[in-house]
C-alpha cells in the first residue's frame, strides 16, 4: 500500500492506530489501555499484550509491563468476538484502474466498525480481490441496499470524494412505503433536518430548510407505494426522515417513525425497502461520463409494514 504500517495486513484488515496523549500520564500502559477501552474485558486486553498484538510506531511489541510513552502511537488490529455471518452475496458490478462498484446487500455495513469487521463491505473485498488499497469513496447504511463504489487505487482517492462532497454525483434510490393518494407526485420535501434527542436517530424541526429531496411515485397497489427518490442535498437518514415526514414511512424501518428493539444477531428477514438505485456522474480522472445501476430489486406486498407491530 502507498501507506507505511508498522503491522502487515492481516485477514483483510489494515492496523488501526491509538495516539498516547502528551498532556497526559499513566504508571504504564495497561492502565491507559483500561481506561481507553473500558467495554473490553481487562484479560482481554492482558492476552493480546501478551500476543505482542500491540506495536510502538517502529514495530516493537508492547507487553504488560511497557511504560506509558506519551505523545507516540500505539498500532493494533482491530478485533470483534464472535461476528455474525452476513448469508448474502456482495456482487461485483463493475473494476478498473480507478473504480469499482459492488451492489451491496441488506444487513450487510459498509466500513467496519462497532461489531462489524469481518462481514463489511470493505473486507469482504479487499480479500475477495486481493487488493488492500481498496477504499470506500461513500458509504451507505448497513440497512440499505445498493451502489456502493471503492477507489482501486489510493492515488486517485481525494479526487473521488470530492466529487461525492461537493454533490457531483447524481443519485437515485427506490423505496417501498404507504400510498397516499392525498398526495400529488412528483413533489419536493423540503426541511430541516438535525440531530434528535433519541440517539442516533434525526427528526425535522420548523427552521429554515437545510435537506431537499424529490420524490416521484413509480407505481402502487392501492396500500404500498413504490417511489423514486432523488436527494438533492446530503443529510444523515435524509430519505428516511422526508418520507416519515409525509407520512410514509419507507417499509421494515426500524428507526423511523419510533426505534424499535434491536434486532437479534442472526435475524435477516425484513430488510429495509430502500434501494440505492444509480450513480452518474463525470469521472474527475478520466473525464468519462459514468453510469452505474443496481441489479437488486425491492418487495412491494401488502403486509411488509407490519415491521411496526
Amino acid at each position: 500500500m502507498s501507506q507505511s504500517f508498522p503491522l502487515p495486513v492481516r485477514d483483510g484488515i489494515v492496523p488501526s492506530r491509538l495516539y498516547l496523549p502528551r498532556a497526559q500520564q499513566w504508571p504504564d500502559l495497561f492502565s491507559f489501555l483500561l481506561l481507553k477501552f473500558p467495554y473490553i474485558p481487562p484479560d482481554i486486553l492482558r492476552e493480546r499484550l501478551a500476543r505482542g498484538d500491540m506495536v510502538d510506531a517502529t514495530g516493537v511489541p508492547m507487553r504488560l509491563d511497557s511504560p506509558f510513552v506519551a505523545d507516540s502511537w500505539l498500532w493494533y488490529y482491530r478485533e470483534v468476538p464472535a461476528e455474525v455471518n452476513v448469508p448474502f452475496v456482495l456482487e461485483v458490478l463493475y473494476q478498473d484502474e480507478y473504480l469499482m462498484v459492488a451492489d451491496k446487500p441488506h444487513f450487510l455495513a459498509s466500513i467496519p466498525g462497532g461489531r462489524y469487521l469481518q462481514e463489511t463491505a470493505l473486507i469482504r473485498l479487499r480479500k475477495q480481490l486481493n487488493n488492500f488499497e481498496l477504499s470506500p469513496i461513500h458509504r451507505l447504511d448497513r440497512d440499505t441496499a445498493g451502489l456502493l463504489l471503492f477507489c482501486t487505487n489510493q492515488r486517485y482517492r481525494g479526487a473521488y470524494q470530492i466529487l461525492f462532497q461537493t454533490r457531483e454525483v447524481h443519485k437515485t434510490y427506490e423505496a417501498i412505503a404507504p400510498f397516499r393518494a392525498s398526495l400529488a407526485f412528483p413533489l419536493i420535501r423540503e426541511s430541516h433536518i438535525r440531530k434528535s434527542a433519541q440517539y442516533f436517530t434525526m427528526e425535522e424541526s420548523a427552521e429554515a430548510p437545510n435537506s431537499r429531496t424529490r420524490i416521484s411515485l413509480l407505481n402502487h397497489n392501492g396500500t404500498l407505494g413504490h417511489y423514486l427518490l432523488e436527494p438533492l442535498t446530503g443529510k444523515k437518514h435524509q430519505l428516511r426522515v422526508h418520507m416519515n415526514g409525509l407520512g410514509m414511512p419507507i417499509c421494515n424501518d426500524a428507526s423511523y417513525p419510533a426505534m424499535l428493539p434491536a434486532r437479534e444477531d442472526g435475524r435477516f428477514d425484513k430488510p429495509l425497502q430502500l434501494l440505492a438505485r444509480s450513480i452518474g456522474f463525470t469521472d474527475p480522472v478520466t473525464g468519462q461520463t459514468r453510469f452505474f445501476e443496481s441489479r437488486r430489486t425491492l418487495e412491494m406486498q401488502a403486509d411488509i409494514n407490519k415491521t411496526q407491530e
